[in-house]
Parts: C-alpha cells; structure tokens; sequence
C-alpha cells in the first residue's frame, strides 16, 4: 500500500445520507476527506461531519460546480493527488490506492477507472452504456486519443488539475477533463475497477429519462465547447 498521506478526496453528494457511510467507512486512510454538499435536502452534510469528513456547503448546483468547491476548500494546503469519488458507493472506495499509486510513484498524471467491462450486470444501466460509448467515441473523434469509458472514480496530479483550468459546472466536467488532458499532454491511464449498482437512492443522470437526456445533452455540448481548448 503507498503512502496516501498526501492525497486528498473529493465526494460531491445530493442527498445521499445513506449511502455516504459505507463510501466514507470504505475509504483508506488519505491526507483529507472532502464531502461537498450539493444542496441537498437530507441530512447528507450532518452524517459526513459526523463520520469526520470536511464539509463544504455549495448550493449552486452542478456536478463540475461541487468538485470546484472541493478544490476551493483544499487550495491553502493542496495535496499531491486529488481522487474524485462519487457518493453512491458503486465504486470501491477502498481501491482508491490502485488509482493514486502511478500518479504517486511518477509514472501518471491522470488516472481514470474503467467500468466498461468490470461492471456488475444491471450497474451499468443502457443509458449510461450509450453515453459513456457516445461520449468517448466522440472525444476519439476530436483528439485522436480512444478512452474505454468516463467513470467519475479518477485520480489526478494536482499540479496537472491546475493546468487544465477546468471550469464546466455540469455533467460536462468529466469529458473537458479527459479533452483538456489529451491536449496538454498528460500521461493517461485506465485501470479496470470492478462497479457494482448503487447502494441507495436514484442516480442523477440515469434515474429517469428525462435526466439521462439533460446529461447526455451536456455532454455532447461539451465535447464540441471543449475540443478547441
């Protein structure tokens, strides 16, 4: 196990007061653990502080809007590694060490999780397989770089994460993420994760239809913003 004392978690969370526990219990001992509360309506904010997480509050809401806030909260004492963890636990947080350990060791600049053929049957739900093939065929179209899938579990060099001057507020941070780092050159990998189906509540995107079409809409803005950057 590497030493994760100089990596910093980021878990945004809307309303996920019961799935939080097992994501933070889950998690390896790292330098901090920021929960970002998107807004919600539960008692998401008061069960991380219980449970020792940082709470940052940041009502505008958005995916990208939340991890910015958990930058903001993490830029007086930045770490090495930034790991970007949703709240769901349909990741593994305790194979957060697989993603951080090449950055850590030299050998990576950006590291994402790779669910494309790992998931649990059902995880992945069609739509979700659609956007994520959609999405990263077209950013194969764009920067000649083929990615096997977008999975939110990524780790990243914080000096890199700079670089990119990242700035999408939505679902569209996740594909300038992976456009912005092909075009400064970042030394990419994908490590294949198991993924399994969330542990409760109704995801965001893939819940219903209407929201899978918001997402996938954003998406494909972003592709077409974010290639000429």
């Amino acid at each position: 196990m590497p030493d994760l004392s100089r990596v910093a978690v980021v878990i945004p969370a809307l309303n996920e007061e019961d799935a939080l526990p097992g994501v933070l219990a889950a998690l390896p001992a790292v330098g901090r653990v920021v929960v970002v509360d998107n807004g919600s309506t539960d008692r998401t904010a008061e069960v991380a502080a219980s449970l020792g997480a940082q709470v940052v509050n940041e009502r505008k809401r958005g995916y990208g809007s939340a991890i910015l806030a958990g930058m903001s909260a993490l830029e007086e004492e930045p770490p090495d590694v930034l790991v970007i963890l949703d709240a769901d636990h349909a990741d593994r947080p305790e194979l957060l060490s697989r993603l951080a350990a090449p950055i850590l060791a030299g050998d990576a600049d950006l590291v994402l999780s790779d669910r494309s053929r790992t998931a649990a049957p059902g995880a992945l739900t069609v739509p979700q397989r659609f956007g994520n093939r959609f999405a990263t065929t077209l950013m194969w179209g764009v920067t000649g770089h083929r990615y096997a899938d977008m999975g939110p579990f990524r780790a990243i060099r914080w000096t890199s994460l700079l670089a990119l001057h990242m700035e999408d507020p939505t679902w569209g941070w996740n594909v300038e993420m992976q456009l912005k780092a092909v075009r400064r050159g970042l030394r990419i990998r994908e490590i294949r994760v198991p993924y399994g189906a969330r542990r409760a509540g109704q995801s965001k995107i893939s819940g219903d239809l209407r929201g899978a079409a918001r997402a996938g809409a954003r998406i494909v803005w972003a592709v077409g913003r974010y290639a000429r950057d």
